[in-house]
């Protein structure tokens, strides 16, 4: 056991190899996650199938196209679901601080990986406070203009200007947070052990001292390493 600078006992964690390694994401939050990815997934496959002919091919991969008209609005309403009750338990760790202006004022340190210039970080830095805020409004947004749009069950209570006009936010919306998405991915590969996280949950002390010392400090101090 390890006491901390108050001399509490710190519970301590160990992977495979015997190191120590810090809890980041519980079971319960990486379940919502992967799940809201899945149909993240489909739903990008199946509104591009719609969007596009040059597209429609997809719609093959889930039985042709009145399947994919049909499960692209149900999976939209799971998605929007798992993804609020996903942002319900990481809001408190997404507000903006002091140090996030800065972090972002020296993007080009962030690029080059010269994190010993940036500010202290916790437990998420200013890009991915803006991702998370871009993917609630796009989420909020997307499920708005889908009812409008959903012609089996809503779009007959609204004027045909509205639909129209939804049906354009709809496609626009679903543009940006498919691009926010694929930043997402790129820069859980580009930082070695961000996947890893959250597929195990545990990131080892290295990783986050080197990415998130604020954080770490924060965890330590707390005297638990699995919170």
């Amino acid at each position: 056991m390890k006491r901390d600078q108050d001399g509490n006992l710190i519970k301590l964690r160990h992977d495979k190899d015997g190191n120590p390694v810090i809890q980041r994401y519980t079971a319960n939050e990486r379940s919502n996650h992967w799940l809201t990815a899945i149909c993240f997934i489909v739903l990008a496959l199946t509104g591009l199938a719609m969007f596009h002919p040059a597209m429609s091919w997809l719609a093959l991969l889930f039985g042709g196209g009145q399947w994919t008209r049909i499960l692209h609005p149900f999976f939209g309403v799971v998605m929007f679901v798992s993804f609020m009750l996903l942002a319900l338990r990481m809001r408190a760790h997404n507000k903006f601080e002091d140090g996030d202006k800065q972090w972002l004022k020296q993007i080009g340190d962030v690029l080059a990986n010269r994190e010993d210039k940036l500010p202290r970080i916790g437990k998420y830095n200013a890009g991915q406070k803006m991702l998370f805020f871009t993917l609630v409004v796009c989420m909020i947004v997307l499920l708005l203009s889908g009812i409008v749009i959903w012609r089996e069950w809503f779009s007959h209570f609204f004027p045909i200007g509205l639909i129209r006009f939804s049906s354009l936010m709809h496609a626009f919306f679903a543009f940006v947070i498919i691009t926010a998405i694929i930043v997402h991915i790129y820069a859980g590969l580009w930082i070695k052990g961000s996947i890893g996280a959250m597929t195990r949950g545990f990131v080892s002390y290295g990783w986050a001292r080197k990415h998130h010392p604020k954080w770490f400090e924060e965890v330590m101090k707390k005297g638990d390493s699995g919170h």
